[in-house]
């Protein structure tokens, strides 16, 4: 099942601190061996409900075995420092879902949770 890295930054310095450009130009040989590729990276958004300070990145992986790999790799482990020293954010893993799905199947899953 397809996985993703999702990131919301907020508070970025104006220029980029060279941390930030060191960390933008090493991160892509640290997702290649993990097969981790760039969806979402920054680009114009529109909020259309609530707010949304900051941008948006999001990075596709084969699976959250992938993604996992990746983020606990020692090559992205020492770049993280990095962003993480000069932008403020929230970054998850999360389980995408197959070409089948469809939403009917929440419905039971929160109605199991509720009875259990």
């Amino acid at each position: 099942m397809t996985a993703y890295a999702i990131a919301r930054l907020r508070h970025r310095t104006r220029p980029p601190h060279p941390d930030v450009l060191a960390y933008l130009e090493r991160i892509q040989d640290t997702l290649a061996p993990h097969s981790g590729r760039f969806l979402v990276h920054g680009g114009a958004m529109e909020v259309r409900e609530g707010e949304w300070p900051g941008s948006l990145v999001v990075i596709e992986f084969p699976g959250m075995a992938e993604a996992r790999a990746w983020y606990d790799s020692e090559a992205y482990q020492e770049i993280l420092p990095l962003r993480t020293d000069h932008i403020d954010g929230e970054a998850v893993l999360v389980e995408g879902v197959g070409p089948d799905y469809h939403p009917k199947r929440r419905i039971e899953e929160l109605c199991r949770a509720a009875e259990g």
